[in-house]
């Protein structure tokens, strides 16, 4: 997500990277494994470069992954089911008692499992000063859940040959310049992609929230400070990570937006997807961010910003649309997202123990924290989560794939509390059987916590569908 550097922006906490030197050296043993692709232009996603004066031959590191096993009807072939005590009808109770006297304005929820939604529903408010209530089709800005979808629009450049992950981005954009000539050359896409740019945390973010457009940012990083070599190290970036469009629209001759409109909204039938400040406020229907004020909640309009990041930060989408986006993350429409491709995005390639270091539920369950293409990948109390959060002036959203139960949860909502961040944890603890932990301040209903003895997961999830799908 996008780190909060002022009131009004987001929170990704800065963090040392470890070296990913080190890591072929054996100091992280086990991080990741080869990678299953499916293509010929699927190549690795790991080089030791050699010396400036010797030919750029880039050979695999052999390096550890949690990546799931591939089948043909989801992304683990035998899936877990839910754990006893994974009660659908008691998450959506509790969603409801966050938007109760406004405690948070609006929100929407959804779980998917097995390739089908089991919960799709909206909470609360679009806008407090013009009330209407929050629906299934509701538009929230996504922030920083939009880095998935810029790894899963290149992997499929990737898999159609128009580039690799191993591309230098100046095979695409040769006027484009880091300070070292040296580190200019030998970044690639992959490192893009999962911030092994080698620039510090956020760089010139500041100057992004200070309305310096993104263009002439680009070109100050030829003159900004680095941490390490390209694919040396991890430093989350918004600003550097969005070249990866300038080297889609490079490759495709198309602008990025619209290639991820054609080849990944449309597909799947995220209807109400949108790119931009244009994109949100031409939707039917769209929750108004929020930021406190005197008196409670107070609407205000989209910050325009970070919209001019797209790959970073630019995706609005609704519930329903992020609903069809983790069966496909699920491995449940290869026609569009193909297995293998999957497998490649979810693969952890460099290690963020910050992570770990984070919000009480992180400190609490993950053991270990890493950043794939475009994603986060967590050892959550032994169980990998594949995450992302996005949070950007009056929203924040979460969305996270848990592979071993073919389940997933999406939650956005239209203010900057952070209330609601507590429900995920509580999800993923029913879901694998974890102890309950006080995660929120609310609890379910009486008569839910009286039935949840008696009703099977599944049926409890039946009995809760607001809506149904499957695969196509």
């Amino acid at each position: 997500m996008i780190r909060q550097q002022s009131q009004h922006t987001q929170g990704d906490r800065p963090m040392k990277g470890a070296s990913i030197r080190a890591i072929a050296r054996g100091a992280i043993a086990g991080l990741l494994l080869p990678l299953a692709v499916g293509s010929a232009a699927q190549t690795p996603l790991r080089w030791d470069t050699p010396a400036p004066s010797a030919p750029v031959v880039r050979t695999p590191v052999q390096v550890a992954s949690a990546a799931p096993v591939i089948s043909p009807t989801g992304l683990v072939p035998h899936p877990l089911p839910v754990a006893d005590g994974f009660n659908v009808r008691m998450f959506e109770d509790i969603a409801q008692q966050l938007v109760v006297d406004q405690r948070i304005p609006g929100m929407a929820m959804a779980i998917v499992q097995n390739g089908r939604i089991v919960s799709l529903r909206g909470y609360g408010i679009t806008d407090t000063r013009a009330a209407e209530p929050v629906d299934t089709h509701t538009v929230f800005r996504l922030a920083s859940l939009s880095k998935a979808f810029a790894g899963t629009m290149t992997g499929l450049l990737v898999n159609d040959g128009q580039l690799r992950w191993d591309s230098r981005v100046t095979d695409f954009l040769p006027d484009f310049h880091l300070r070292d000539a040296y580190a200019t050359q030998r970044l690639t896409v992959a490192d893009v992609l999962s911030h092994r740019v080698g620039l510090v945390h956020n760089t010139y973010d500041r100057d992004l929230e200070g309305n310096v457009d993104y263009r002439s940012l680009t070109q100050k990083l030829a003159y900004a400070p680095a941490a390490c070599l390209p694919g040396d190290c991890y430093g989350y970036q918004n600003i550097a990570f969005s070249l990866i469009g300038d080297v889609v629209f490079a490759a495709t001759g198309s602008f990025y937006s619209q290639e991820v409109e054609r080849r990944i909204f449309k597909p799947l039938g995220m209807n109400d997807a949108s790119y931009g400040l244009e994109g949100i406020e031409a939707s039917p229907r769209w929750a108004k961010p929020h930021v406190h004020g005197r008196g409670g909640w107070v609407s205000i309009t989209p910050k325009p910003n970070y919209y001019q990041v797209a790959p970073a930060a630019g995706v609005n989408a609704s519930i329903s649309d992020m609903a069809q986006w983790l069966i496909a993350q699920g491995g449940h429409r290869p026609d569009v997202l193909p297995a293998p491709l999957l497998a490649t995005l979810h693969a952890p390639l460099v290690s963020t123990p910050g992570e770990v270091r984070g919000s009480s539920w992180r400190r609490a369950r993950l053991s270990a924290a890493s950043y794939a293409i475009g994603w986060r990948v967590y050892d959550y109390a032994g169980h990998q989560l594949v995450f992302h959060g996005g949070a950007v002036q009056g929203y924040r959203g979460l969305v996270a794939l848990l592979p071993e139960r073919d389940l997933g949860v999406a939650i956005l909502w239209n203010s900057e509390s952070s209330l609601p961040s507590g429900l995920l944890p509580t999800i993923i603890d029913r879901a694998i059987g974890m102890p309950a932990q006080r995660w929120l301040d609310v609890e379910p209903s009486d008569d839910l916590l009286y039935a949840e003895g008696r009703t099977p997961a599944t049926q409890a999830g039946a009995d809760a569908n607001t809506s149904t799908a499957s695969p196509k």
